[in-house]
């Protein structure tokens, strides 16, 4: 169970990201009050993970989900630049991910 919690606060951290962008710098009244609810929802579900994982990996985990779920909105939605070294990069992310749950005993 801590392992889905964590997968769907990292996926809420993406969610939060991605609607940062349309707040405008707060000046947009849905796009913010969106954005701060998915961030609560993202920390609740973190809150939730860490009752029993640990707390680096977690942090670890929840952060690479936000960072490669943000990469690839940004890249989809924004149509931000895709080259060969930045998916390199984010191959690496997302092997640090798996590497952190292969090893972590929970």
């Amino acid at each position: 169970m801590a392992w889905f919690a964590l997968i769907v606060a990292g996926l809420f951290e993406v969610g939060w990201a991605v609607s940062l962008k349309f707040t405008e710098g707060f000046t947009r009244l849905w796009p913010t009050l969106g954005t701060i609810a998915a961030m609560i929802v993202s920390l609740g579900f973190l809150g939730m993970a860490l009752r029993t994982l640990p707390l680096g990996t977690a942090y670890a985990i929840w952060t690479g989900i936000g960072i490669v779920g943000t990469v690839l909105s940004g890249i989809v939605f924004f149509h931000e630049s895709v080259d060969m070294l930045r998916i390199i990069c984010i191959g690496l992310i997302i092997a640090g991910i798996v590497g952190l749950k292969l090893v972590t005993p929970h």
